[in-house]
């Protein structure tokens, strides 16, 4: 067994045993291939170098307190990602697939997993590219789907604690009826520059205005946003929002624990009347927001040295369903059978 520090796993890029491949050629898709190579033969001109025909996923395997492995709603990130597909003109990866891939892949690189009682999980990332050389702007017609495994530890290092975050004003992730609704790597890098200044200003991350009116609250950084009003959870709506799949689960979530639950339009000036603020992801789960910063307004809005009663609660929930700590009423889990 190799020698893991399993309590100070950061999240990061690591290499680990295998990865799984399927190509699409001729209008179907093949065989699942096993590969120990971490790299990708393609050519110079493919669609996904050129044209940004490429989508990708992020989801966990986890180990339960029962010793048994489990994932997490796969099939949602399974049909985003068909989602991201039609969107770029991507031949699109049937469900059974997709969620046979992930549990070929965990099997395979199961001495990664983390055990049980360090909040340590087998981070897995699909990706979809389009192959074919392509001058003129137009999609492939072949492609490659691909799944790699590492074990992560909390994405901030200071694990669930309150982040100070920066209103940006000068930068928009995605523009309306754009592509801020599916998952594509464009999306993440037109992020990039504001995320680097945020953190030159000390700030944790960004977060975004809607792009048309710069009056609404959209993204944060690369995670949903949402407000909790006393005993209301509150997310934003908008065309160029990513559906995550984490604030998808916490509004089903917190209308089991009896919350009421809106998703509208949320004005920026209502920052000044939530309890609690945070952004939610696969990475990090719930990220409690301490201090909200508009340089350009220069507002502040204060929520807490600490996390607030109901993203507490709401991660504790969350989490114990995904560790197999608490039953799972929602069927969300699944465990996968190692050999």
């Amino acid at each position: 067994m190799q020698n893991i520090d399993w309590k100070n796993i950061p999240f990061g890029f690591s290499e680990t045993d295998y990865n799984v491949r399927c190509y699409y050629r001729n209008g179907n898709w093949g065989e699942i291939e096993v590969s120990s190579s971490n790299t990708i033969n393609m050519h110079m001109a493919a669609t996904c170098l050129h044209y940004g025909q490429e989508g990708f996923e992020g989801l966990k395997a986890y180990t339960g307190k029962d010793n048994k492995i489990r994932i997490f709603r796969v099939e949602e990130n399974a049909k985003r990602m068909q989602k991201t597909a039609e969107r770029v003109l991507m031949a699109p990866p049937p469900v059974e697939l997709f969620q046979k891939m992930v549990k070929k892949l965990i099997r395979l690189n199961k001495r990664f997993i983390p055990p049980y009682g360090y909040g340590a999980t087998l981070y897995i990332r699909p990706l979809l590219i389009g192959l074919s050389p392509e001058v003129g702007v137009k999609p492939a017609k072949d492609y490659l789907l691909i799944m790699f495994a590492l074990p992560v530890g909390a994405y901030f290092k200071d694990g669930f604690k309150p982040v100070d975050m920066m209103i940006c004003r000068d930068f928009d992730r995605a523009a309306p009826l754009g592509t801020g609704n599916v998952k594509v790597g464009g999306n993440y890098a037109a992020s990039l520059m504001s995320l680097e200044l945020a953190k030159k200003e000390g700030y944790s991350s960004t977060i975004y205005l809607d792009a048309r009116e710069k009056k609404y609250i959209d993204e944060c950084g690369p995670a949903n946003f949402f407000g909790i009003k006393g005993n209301t959870y509150i997310t934003p709506t908008s065309e160029s929002i990513l559906p995550s799949i984490t604030n998808k689960s916490l509004i089903e979530l917190a209308q089991h624990l009896g919350y009421k639950v809106e998703r509208r339009p949320v004005p920026f000036e209502e920052l000044s009347e939530f309890d609690e603020v945070a952004e939610c992801g696969t990475a990090a789960v719930i990220t409690p927001i301490k201090r909200i910063v508009d340089p350009t307004l220069q507002k502040e809005f204060f929520y807490g040295e600490e996390a607030g009663p109901v993203c507490t609660r709401l991660y504790q929930e969350y989490t114990a369903i995904q560790f197999g700590e608490k039953p799972d009423p929602f069927a969300w889990t699944e465990v996968v059978e190692i050999d």
